[in-house]
């Protein structure tokens, strides 16, 4: 080897230790080519990232344009510049994350065998894996103790603690994408596992493709800022919003055009241009909202009418959806709601006080499971507590197939009810809920969409209440409470 080669080497290799584009430059160069910009912009952000302020980094990138590559390439690089650094990172299972585990260690042990090709140690010397502690998911580096541990969500992480933690695709396909207790079991993993693992000052980075809103990007980003920390976010589409793509060199237009009109719209959507499935897939893509109701003259609402519609909680899990609303042309607006999973000594006085302050007209609640007795007991408490005869509730039992009553009546709903122009703020639960239900696939919840649905066929006249007692019945009922 000649000076003049030596040196130049010798000029890379400090150059790989000081950047990381540069090393993955060195160490794949036919992969992370400098015409490659999202690469270079990709790497200048991890690299910022453990050095900046901000305590999470979200990633969003299409399939094969190489985030679990660089990912990978990150801990090596990381590890060579501090071997006293802690990593874990987690994925979908076990088999995954041992083969992330197993890539950053085989690299760093890998032995030179061809002058001309660069190799890890080359660029960090100093930095070998420990003898006799190298396993493929948990290993050390000589000097260190317990460096590396990979898990996933059905793994353990006892007695770990990192400074760097690295989530990558915890989603397998579109139907976990579409199924949230899968969502709310990986937040809880992420929530009582990963973030309980991180040392002080630690980093958390979550690459992944988009699924769901509802998927660790999408909580991490909405979420956590909320609870203190503070969260980049790097969002990469395949189409870019001017019409080129990301890197054509990776996926042509042509080839995404293909595969677009190959997939269906909601999958194509998550994967390549990072719109989460549930947003394409979700049964209302909007709401109408107002600022004021509808006003006379001397400000003096135009309602002919006071309404509720009630869905009680058939189940423990369940909740109590309860709608007030006013009626005009036809149109109904939402005055006030109670929506929540509390317990029936809770939401019949909560009920009723509604009905009270927003001074119902009619009152309809669903007789299913409970509902007859929750009727009774809210027209008691206003009757009896509130010395209120001005609302009428009746009750019914609907036998109607949910799903296909909620589906069809999708559109009517977006067209003719509003909401509050701050709704989203009033009711969270109940916002959260509306906006991602989904047309198709596994919804959590459904006691929002399904009273909101009732709202529709009161107003259209779908409902009849054989349920209702007769005025024999409803006398006998005063007599035997003592009236």
């Amino acid at each position: 080897m000649t000076v003049n080669v030596a040196l130049k080497r010798y000029a890379q290799y400090e150059l790989a230790r000081r950047d990381f584009f540069e090393y993955a430059h060195l160490m794949a160069p036919s992969f992370y080519q400098r015409k490659r910009e999202y690469l270079i912009s990709l790497c200048r952000d991890l690299q910022d990232f453990v050095t900046g302020k901000d305590n999470v980094l979200v990633i969003n990138l299409p399939p094969r344009h190489g985030k679990s590559r660089t990912a990978s390439m990150f801990v090596e690089w990381l590890l060579g510049r501090s071997p006293s650094t802690k990593v874990m990172t987690g994925s979908y299972n076990e088999t995954l994350s041992t083969t992330f585990s197993k890539a950053v260690r085989n690299t760093i042990q890998e032995v030179k065998a061809d002058p001309a090709i660069p190799v890890y140690e080359d660029v960090f010397p100093k930095t070998h894996i420990k003898q006799g502690d190298g396993a493929m998911n948990m290993w050390a580096l000589e000097g260190g103790y317990n460096n590396y541990l990979a898990t996933s969500p059905t793994g353990t992480a006892t007695g770990f603690g990192a400074d760097i933690e690295i989530i990558d695709d915890l989603i397998k396909n579109n139907e976990e994408a579409n199924n949230e207790t899968v969502l709310d079991k990986q937040w809880s993993w992420f929530t009582d596992t990963m973030l309980t693992r991180l040392e002080t000052g630690g980093k958390i980075i979550i690459i992944m493709t988009r699924w769901s809103s509802l998927d660790l990007a999408g909580r991490a980003l909405a979420q956590l800022p909320g609870l203190g920390y503070s969260v980049k976010h790097v969002n990469m589409k395949a189409l870019q919003d001017d019409g080129t793509m990301l890197c054509d060199d990776v996926l042509t237009r042509e080839e995404f055009d293909r595969r677009y009109k190959t997939l269906s719209p909601e999958i194509a959507a998550a994967n390549y241009q990072q719109e989460p499935i549930d947003q394409q897939g979700r049964l209302y893509k909007g709401f109408k909202t107002y600022n004021q109701v509808p006003m006379d003259d001397v400000g003096k609402p135009l309602f002919t009418g006071i309404y509720s519609y009630t869905d009680t909680a058939d189940e423990g899990s369940d909740w109590l959806a309860s709608y007030v609303f006013g009626l005009y042309n036809g149109e109904a607006y939402i005055l006030d709601v109670t929506y929540t999973q509390a317990p029936m000594e809770e939401t019949e006085p909560a009920v009723a006080q509604m009905f009270y302050t927003n001074k119902v007209n009619q009152a309809t609640i669903e007789s299913n499971n409970g509902g007859r007795g929750f009727a009774r007991e809210v027209e008691k408490l206003l009757r009896d507590q509130m010395h209120s005869n001005l609302t009428v509730i009746q009750w019914f039992h609907n036998n109607k197939n949910k799903n296909a009553r909620i589906i069809s009546n999708a559109p009517w709903v977006m067209q003719h009810i509003y909401f509050p122009a701050n709704w989203r703020d009033r009711w969270p639960d109940l916002f959260h809920i509306l906006t991602r239900y989904q047309r198709a696939g596994k919804n959590a919840h459904d006691d929002a969409p399904d009273a909101l649905t009732g709202i529709a066929e009161m107003i259209n006249d779908q409902i009849t209440y054989s349920d209702r007692p007769s005025l024999e019945e409803q006398e006998a009922q005063l007599r035997n409470m003592g009236f």
